[in-house]
């Protein structure tokens, strides 16, 4: 399997996912061209695609789709709750739609995939595991707590992309409006550092050896603090060998294969 993460963070979501002979994107947050040069960036083309799995309708995770699928013929994978709020942001959107179900696993391609519902403040939020019959990769990147069915997800998996999105002093301390910070800090609204490395400790497996820190704030949080945060978190749990890597809003990650 391979990922790249070509954009992570509140202003645009877009993330490569292959293996099994198919192609993919998790989510289109990204404006089209930006999509295609980001890839162009990475070593890949938009041709290469087969589909876009959304995880939610949050403008950030499609802003980007409607004009992308007029350029590539991409299949459009979501549940229904997701797939309405999107036509309602882009009603323009040239869709035929290919609904799942949010508690279901179905094929594209080589990929077999899993969905699973996530707390978030959108209309039907997915997470999702991919599996090509030797490494599973879970993606849950917009999530307000940890739930057993999101710990029993990542344990299954090789590789992870989490949510690290703030630290708590930070986000309090910030000048954003109270309504907003509560939000953020909800149940419903994005994990902290310190979240996601109590999540990792309580779904920790062998097999994982690969993790992603995905969507943290430009405002509330740093690389060091969210990287800091869960390599403490692992060092205690005796697993210093995980590879961590920390996403970026402007930079694409390396293309790692596993």
């Amino acid at each position: 399997m391979e990922v790249c993460v070509l954009a992570s963070g509140s202003k645009g979501n877009c993330i490569y996912v292959a293996g099994g002979g198919t192609a993919l994107l998790v989510d289109a947050g990204l404006s089209a061209r930006e999509i295609a040069s980001r890839m162009q960036m990475a070593g890949l083309v938009p041709e290469c695609l087969e589909a876009v799995l959304f995880t939610h309708d949050h403008v950030d995770h499609y802003g980007g789709i409607e004009v992308f699928r007029r350029k590539y013929p991409v299949r459009l994978f979501a549940n229904e709750g997701t797939a309405a709020g999107i036509e309602l942001g882009c009603p323009k959107l040239d869709s035929e739609w290919e609904i799942f179900e949010t508690a279901s696993t179905f094929e594209i391609g080589g990929l077999r995939i899993e969905a699973f519902t996530v707390p978030h403040d959108a209309a039907d939020p997915v997470g999702f595991v991919f599996d090509d019959g030797g490494t599973r990769l879970c993606v849950v990147t917009d999530l307000g707590q940890a739930t057993p069915l999101i710990c029993a997800k990542l344990a299954t998996c090789h590789a992870a992309i989490l949510e690290c999105n703030h630290d708590y002093d930070m986000l309090m301390q910030s000048e954003r409006p109270w309504p907003l910070k509560t939000r953020i800090a909800g149940r419903s609204g994005h994990l902290s550092n310190d979240d996601a490395a109590s999540l990792m400790r309580t779904s920790l497996s062998e097999r994982l050896h690969t993790l992603f820190l995905a969507h943290l704030s430009e405002e509330c949080n740093t690389p060091s603090l969210a990287l800091n945060t869960m390599r403490q978190a692992l060092r205690a749990a005796g697993r210093e060998d995980v590879r961590i890597e920390v996403m970026s809003q402007t930079q694409v990650s390396a293309r790692l294969v596993f």
